[in-house]
Protein backbone atom coordinates (compact mmCIF):
# COMPACT_ATOMS: atom_id res chain seq x y z
CA UNK A 1 0.00 0.00 0.00
CA UNK A 2 0.88 3.46 -0.58
CA UNK A 3 0.72 6.68 1.42
CA UNK A 4 -0.67 9.50 -0.36
CA UNK A 5 1.89 12.76 1.40
CA UNK A 6 0.29 15.72 -0.48
CA UNK A 7 -0.16 16.62 -4.43
CA UNK A 8 1.41 14.00 -6.37
CA UNK A 9 3.87 12.26 -3.71
CA UNK A 10 3.44 9.09 -2.51
CA UNK A 11 5.56 6.49 -0.28
CA UNK A 12 5.39 2.83 0.13
CA UNK A 13 3.20 2.40 3.47
CA UNK A 14 5.77 0.31 4.35
CA UNK A 15 8.99 2.40 4.08
CA UNK A 16 7.33 5.23 6.80
CA UNK A 17 8.79 5.27 10.11
CA UNK A 18 6.97 8.38 12.01
CA UNK A 19 5.07 10.85 11.04
CA UNK A 20 5.99 14.25 12.92
CA UNK A 21 4.04 17.53 14.21
CA UNK A 22 6.55 19.91 12.29
CA UNK A 23 5.39 22.66 14.89
CA UNK A 24 6.30 20.27 17.78
CA UNK A 25 8.87 18.15 17.19
CA UNK A 26 11.21 20.49 15.92
CA UNK A 27 11.50 22.26 19.27
CA UNK A 28 13.78 20.01 20.30
CA UNK A 29 17.73 20.52 19.37
CA UNK A 30 18.39 16.99 18.50
CA UNK A 31 15.26 16.80 15.75
CA UNK A 32 16.66 20.43 14.47
CA UNK A 33 20.26 19.10 13.86
CA UNK A 34 18.71 16.22 12.55
CA UNK A 35 16.18 17.54 9.98
CA UNK A 36 19.47 20.33 9.20
CA UNK A 37 21.85 17.40 8.34
CA UNK A 38 18.86 15.78 5.97
CA UNK A 39 18.31 19.08 4.12
CA UNK A 40 22.59 19.37 4.17
CA UNK A 41 22.45 15.84 1.98
CA UNK A 42 19.64 16.47 -0.10
CA UNK A 43 17.42 14.22 1.90
CA UNK A 44 14.15 16.33 2.20
CA UNK A 45 11.61 16.91 -0.40
CA UNK A 46 9.19 19.29 0.25
CA UNK A 47 6.06 18.01 -0.86
CA UNK A 48 3.81 21.55 -1.45
CA UNK A 49 4.72 25.00 -1.42
CA UNK A 50 1.52 26.00 1.29
CA UNK A 51 2.30 26.26 5.31
CA UNK A 52 4.08 22.64 6.55
CA UNK A 53 2.33 20.95 9.44
CA UNK A 54 4.51 17.70 9.33
CA UNK A 55 7.37 16.32 8.32
CA UNK A 56 7.07 11.78 7.58
CA UNK A 57 10.74 9.94 8.39
CA UNK A 58 11.01 7.29 5.83
CA UNK A 59 13.66 4.52 5.10
CA UNK A 60 14.16 3.73 1.24
CA UNK A 61 16.15 0.97 -0.15
CA UNK A 62 18.29 1.49 3.21
CA UNK A 63 18.41 5.39 3.04
CA UNK A 64 16.64 7.59 5.49
CA UNK A 65 15.07 10.31 3.70
CA UNK A 66 12.13 13.05 4.64
CA UNK A 67 9.43 14.69 3.37
CA UNK A 68 7.39 17.89 4.29
CA UNK A 69 3.56 18.06 3.77
CA UNK A 70 1.16 19.98 3.70
CA UNK A 71 -0.86 17.43 5.69
CA UNK A 72 -1.77 17.17 9.24
CA UNK A 73 0.16 14.22 11.13
CA UNK A 74 -3.33 12.82 12.29
CA UNK A 75 -4.96 12.99 8.90
CA UNK A 76 -1.95 11.01 7.35
CA UNK A 77 -1.94 8.56 10.76
CA UNK A 78 -5.58 8.28 10.02
CA UNK A 79 -4.43 7.23 6.11
CA UNK A 80 -1.90 4.81 7.27
CA UNK A 81 -4.27 3.12 9.95
CA UNK A 82 -6.77 2.52 7.16
CA UNK A 83 -4.35 1.31 4.33
CA UNK A 84 -3.72 -1.41 6.92
CA UNK A 85 -7.13 -1.93 7.86
CA UNK A 86 -7.75 -3.25 3.99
Amino acid sequence: MYLHLGKDVVVRAADVIGIFNLETSTVGPITRGFLATAERDSRVTNVSPELPKSFILTLEKGVERVYISQISPATLQKRLENYSEQ
